[in-house]
């Protein structure tokens, strides 16, 4: 599991280390990770690192002298070095002295011919957009292409919520130090390294799940399990309009492994004929016993769907509440007042609008914190980053999915079915959902990157073609 931290608590973890270390030590420490990192790639991009050129851009904290002191080892190497140094009155002056002390430059501006820049303007302490002078070097360096290493973060990029309102640094790579920070899973940092300091931090309250985390935590049928053991998925979704939207959410549970799925609704003939496994009435009192509902896809906003919602709601099961579902909560929120079950929301930003009364924002951790907290659920925001929080102090999901190849019609009525059928194993809300966001995205990326080795453009049906393959190679 990854766990990401806020600026305040690596600067906590760094104290008794500064305090202990003679000066200068924990940064050479740093720059050395640094030096390493932008090594390896100028060899992913060169035969070899003797003889190629590169400068450094350098702030004013920290961070510029984790840059100099990264090329300075770098120059030890053979490396070519120079730095564009912004503000000359506040350089990091021990850094400084070792760089030219090395034979590294200093120059006006990076060379058109450098075959790599460090970024060493700003650090997690910093925010708002790059300023003017710096603003001026990296579109320089954007429009010759010279690949950007990034020290913590791409300056002009927010540490905490990974937004870019202005002018900022794009990074093939970025180098962090002791812990990563919210910005390494929200923003766009290329890829990124950690380099370990010897930082000494607790368990974040922001994490992301691994491939390890969630094959140990995928319900696997045990040598005395049954199918009502391994859960019962029942699904409400679908309508004479819209009928793939059951087909995609009940093939959803099926292929997460659920023992049984149940449907309920006016698209039985067409969820049959596709999942024959699965058992189909047109009524939801009919439709037997199940441990979770899935409630929405494609039901209509109308009377029938919200009886379908109310149907569910007060069941004492777990719901997950998607799509049409979630605008009639969110025109009734009275609906889920005194429900103590776990319920599961699945808004995208513009059903989040609609529940919250507003745009998740800049801050999607924070907006889908008070949100869950608002109507006492887990919620799932959509994105390329998807956010899953529950109700009270509980550790926030990310599930940073590296593509869109999900945003697709129908690849949420999938998704839903997926969670649905580990509530219905047993799983608690916030891991299912966040599990269940790792398979579907992993699923897009395969069905987009299927048959061929080029990404295509896919669809909910390749992606939920997928799910089973997902979890089996986890």
């Amino acid at each position: 599991m990854r766990h990401y931290y806020g600026a305040d608590a690596i600067r906590q973890a760094e104290a008794p280390l500064l305090a202990s270390l003679p000066d200068g030590v924990l940064m050479r420490r740093a720059a050395y990770g640094l030096a390493g990192a932008v090594a390896r790639e100028l060899r992913s991009r060169t035969a070899s690192i003797a003889g190629r050129h590169v400068c450094a851009v350098i702030g004013s904290g920290d961070n510029g002298g984790d840059a100099l002191w990264a090329a300075t080892f770098l120059r030890r190497r053979g490396v070519a070095a120079s730095a564009v140094v912004l503000n000359p009155d506040r350089v990091h002056r021990a850094a400084l002295a070792a760089f030219t002390r090395s034979g590294g430059r200093l120059v006006e501006s990076v060379p058109p011919t450098a075959d790599l820049v460090i970024d060493g303007v700003v650090g997690i302490s910093a925010s708002g957009p790059l300023r003017p002078d710096a603003e001026a070097v990296f579109a320089a360096v954007e429009h010759a292409g010279i690949p950007v290493v990034a020290v913590d973060l791409p300056s002009g990029v927010d540490v905490t919520t990974g937004a870019a309102d202005g002018p900022h640094v794009r990074a093939a790579l970025t180098v962090t130090f002791g812990g990563r920070k919210p910005v390494h899973a929200l923003g766009d940092c290329g890829r990124v390294e950690l380099v370990d300091i010897g930082l000494d931090l607790p368990d974040a309250d922001l994490v992301s799940l691994e491939a390890v985390d969630v094959a140990a935590r995928w319900p696997i049928p045990g040598p005395r399990d049954d199918k009502y053991t391994q859960g019962v998925t029942g699904v409400l979704a679908g309508s004479s309009t819209y009928p793939g939207a059951a087909i995609l959410c009940t093939g959803a549970a099926v292929a997460a492994t659920s023992g049984m799925v149940r449907y309920a609704g006016t698209a039985a003939a067409e969820v049959v004929s596709h999942w024959p496994e699965v058992i189909a009435t047109s009524s939801a009192e009919d439709a037997g016993r199940v441990q979770a509902w899935v409630v929405g896809p494609g039901i209509g906003t109308d009377e029938a769907g919200e009886g379908a919602l109310r149907f569910a709601l007060d069941t004492d099961l777990p719901v997950v509440v998607d799509a049409d579902a979630l605008t009639i909560l969110a025109a009734h929120p009275e609906l889920l007042r005194g429900r103590t079950a776990p319920t599961v929301l699945t808004p995208h930003a513009g059903e989040f609008a609609r529940l919250a009364g507003h745009p998740p924002g800049d801050d999607r951790v924070a907006a889908t914190r008070a949100l869950a907290d608002q109507f006492g659920a887990t919620v799932l925001l959509k994105g390329n980053v998807t956010v899953i929080a529950e109700s009270g102090t509980r550790p926030v999901y990310l599930n940073p999915a590296g593509q869109s190849w999900a945003a697709t019609a129908g690849s949420g009525d999938v998704l839903s079915g997926v969670i649905g059928a580990l509530l219905a194993a047993g799983l608690p809300s916030g891991e299912a959902a966040a599990m269940a966001a790792f398979v579907h995205a992993r699923a897009a990326g395969l069905s987009a990157a299927s048959p061929g080795p080029r990404p295509a453009p896919t669809s909910a049906s390749g992606i939920l073609g997928h799910i089973r393959s997902s979890i089996a190679n986890l």
